[in-house]
C-alpha cells in the first residue's frame, strides 16, 4: 500500500509486498496484473463513482420506466427516426435497451460475447463510496486487508513462480492486495524512477529476505513487459495512458505466452449527481472504446477471456433537481468475452412500478454480486470450492452463479 504524504506518496515495505503483480496507475485509471494457471483470461473492471445501471441498461420495457425517469429516459429502439441529440437505446430483446454509447459492447452483446447483469448489488447496503468499494473489493461485509482476488488466487500451485510485478511502483486496488509480491509499471515517459536508481535500490536491498525478492522480480518483470510491448523511450502518447490505451496494454500483456492472466483495472468519474447526460455519454463511450481495445489487444486470446465490469452500487431512479441521480443500490454490471455465453440479460426484474423500489427510491436488488464473481472464479478459472469460499468468507447465501461461460475441457 501507499501512504500519501507532502511531495508525494511514501512506499511502505507492506505496499511492496501487497498485491499481485503489475499496476498501471494514471489519473482515473489503474491496471494491475497476476498469473494464473492454464490459458483462461480474468479481467475485472472496477467502475468507480456508482454507475447509474439504469442509465447505462434502460429497462423501456417497464411500464413505469419513462415517468419515473423523465428525461434520463432515452427513445425506444426501433423508431421511425433518429435525433443526433438523442439517438436511440440499442435493443437488447424487446425490454431492456443498451445506452447507443455503449455500440462496441451491443455489437458483442449481438455476437453472443456480452452477458448483462440486472438489479445486481453487493451484499452491503451502504451508500458510502468508500466503504462499498472497500467491501466490494474485500469480498465480505467489512473491510480486509486483502481483496478476494487475492485469497483466490492463492489457491494456485507454486505460486512463488508468478510474476510478482513489472517495476517498483504505486500501489494496487484492495481487489488484489495480499501477501504475493507485488511490483508496478508506467508507460514510458511518465514519471518514475530512473533505470539506474531502482537497480540501485535493488543491490541494496538484496540480502532482506523480503524486499531482495520483491525487488528482483519487479525488474525481471518490468523488463519482460518492456519486451512484450515494444517500448520506445522518448516523450509519452497520451492515448497509450487513457483507459482504452491501457486496456490495449492490458490486453498485449495477457495474449504474451509467459505474460500474466488476471488483470484488474479502474475507471472513475461514474458520481454523477448533476448533469448527468452530458457527463456519463462520453465517459460510457471511453468505457467501450476501452473494451473493444481490450479485445483487440487479446487477439485469439479472447477466445479465452471473460471481463467482469462492476461498479460498488447503483443510483436512485428518480432524477434529483439536478438532472442527476443520488447514490443508490441496484445497478447493472456486465460479463463480456469470447468465454463468456452472453447475448442475454440476466435479470430477476422487481419492476419500478408502486411497491418495487427499495424504500421509494433505488431498484432493489435481486442478484448478489458475489455469486457473480464466485461462478466466474469456479467456472471459468476453474478453481477449487475451497479456494472459491475462501475468496468469499461467510457468503453461503450467495451461492455461485451457474451458466455465465462456455464449457470448456
Amino acid at each position: 500500500m501507499t501512504e500519501t504524504c507532502e511531495g508525494g506518496p511514501r512506499t511502505t515495505r507492506r505496499g511492496l509486498l501487497l498485491g499481485l503483480a503489475a499496476t498501471v496507475a494514471v489519473g482515473r485509471t489503474r491496471l494491475a496484473f497476476a498469473r494464473t494457471v492454464g490459458d483462461a483470461r480474468l479481467v475485472v473492471v472496477l467502475l468507480r463513482g456508482a454507475l447509474d445501471g439504469v442509465f447505462a441498461v434502460q429497462p423501456y420495457g417497464d411500464a413505469a420506466h419513462a415517468g419515473l425517469r423523465g428525461p434520463l429516459a432515452l427513445p425506444e429502439p426501433g423508431g421511425a427516426g433518429e435525433e443526433a441529440q438523442n439517438p436511440r437505446l440499442l435493443d437488447m430483446g424487446g425490454f431492456f435497451g443498451l445506452h447507443p454509447a455503449l455500440a462496441r459492447l451491443h455489437a458483442m452483446y449481438a455476437a453472443n460475447e456480452a452477458l448483462v447483469l440486472h438489479a445486481v448489488a453487493g451484499n452491503w447496503r451502504t451508500r458510502s463510496h468508500f466503504d462499498a468499494q472497500d467491501m466490494l473489493e474485500s469480498g465480505a461485509s467489512e473491510r480486509l486487508s486483502s481483496g478476494w482476488l487475492n485469497r483466490a488466487l492463492a489457491a494456485v500451485p507454486n505460486p512463488e513462480a508468478a510474476r510478482a510485478g513489472l517495476a517498483i511502483g504505486t500501489g494496487v486496488p484492495l481487489l488484489l492486495r495480499g501477501p504475493t509480491p507485488v511490483g508496478a509499471y508506467a508507460p514510458t515517459g511518465m514519471e518514475r524512477p530512473a533505470p539506474d536508481l531502482l537497480y540501485r535500490v535493488a543491490a541494496l536491498q538484496a540480502g532482506d529476505p523480503l524486499l531482495g525478492p520483491a525487488f528482483a522480480e519487479g525488474l525481471r518483470a518490468r523488463g519482460f513487459a518492456a519486451e512484450t510491448l515494444g517500448q520506445r523511450t522518448g516523450p509519452v502518447d497520451r492515448e497509450q495512458i487513457t483507459f482504452p490505451g491501457l486496456a490495449s496494454t492490458a490486453g498485449r500483456l495477457l495474449a504474451a505466452a509467459d505474460g500474466p492472466r488476471v488483470a484488474a483495472m479502474e475507471l472513475g468519474g461514474w458520481d454523477t449527481h448533476a448533469g448527468q447526460i452530458p457527463r456519463l455519454t462520453p465517459l460510457l463511450r471511453i468505457l467501450d472504446d476501452g473494451l473493444a481495445a481490450l479485445k483487440a489487444g487479446l487477439g485469439p486470446h479472447w477466445g479465452k477471456t471473460a471481463v467482469l465490469v462492476v461498479t460498488e452500487f447503483g443510483r436512485t431512479v428518480r432524477p434529483n433537481g439536478n438532472f442527476g441521480t443520488d447514490h443508490g443500490t441496484g445497478g447493472a454490471a456486465f460479463v463480456i468475452g469470447g468465454a463468456v455465453a452472453g447475448g442475454r440479460v440476466v435479470a430477476d426484474w422487481p419492476g419500478l412500478g408502486a411497491g418495487g423500489l427499495l424504500d421509494n427510491r433505488d431498484l432493489a436488488p435481486t442478484l448478489d454480486l458475489r455469486g457473480v464473481a464466485k461462478g466466474l472464479l469456479r467456472d471459468h478459472l476453474k478453481l477449487p470450492v475451497d479456494a472459491v469460499a475462501a475468496a468469499f468468507p461467510g457468503s453461503n447465501e450467495a451461492p455461485a452463479v451457474a451458466g455465465m461461460v462456455r464449457i470448456r475441457g
